[in-house]
């Protein structure tokens, strides 16, 4: 078991407040705020960081099912785009799109597929998030 933090502090309410968050590590250390989430400004958000946390996760899953099929060369690289709506009064996470392009030696496109399809079944925030989950696969060979 592994046990991982981040810390958010906010100062002021709603709109008008100014956050931070950090994590443990020290990988991110970064302000959010209403700005930083709606309207672009410098900073992160919690949809970014669910993006950064779901392609990170899925692609080391994808990539440890295929070492665990004997390939030892290749590449992933998975772009994450995580939806936030409006749901009444608040907003919700409706959708984690994944989009895969790998290049692995040796490798069919059909089994690729299947590799990464079990990799986003299984990966751990694939398995956290109750939203819906969706998967495009470019292979290059």
């Amino acid at each position: 078991m592994t046990v991982n933090s981040a810390t958010a502090r906010y100062e002021g309410l709603g709109k008008n407040g100014k956050g931070h968050v950090t994590t443990r590590s020290g990988a991110l250390d970064a302000p959010y705020g209403f700005m930083t989430r709606f309207e672009g400004d410098p900073g992160t958000n919690p949809e970014e960081q669910i993006a950064a946390a779901h392609a990170s996760c899925f692609t080391m899953a994808t990539s440890f099912a295929l070492a665990s099929e004997g390939y030892t060369q290749g590449t992933l690289e998975t772009v994450c785009q995580v939806t936030l709506e409006k749901d009444g009064d608040g907003f919700s996470v409706t959708k984690s799109a994944l989009a895969l392009k790998g290049a692995v030696p040796g490798l069919s496109p059909e089994t690729f597929e299947a590799l990464a399809k079990g990799a986003k079944a299984n990966c751990p925030i694939s398995k956290l998030l109750s939203c819906e989950i969706t998967l495009e696969i470019a292979f290059e060979g």
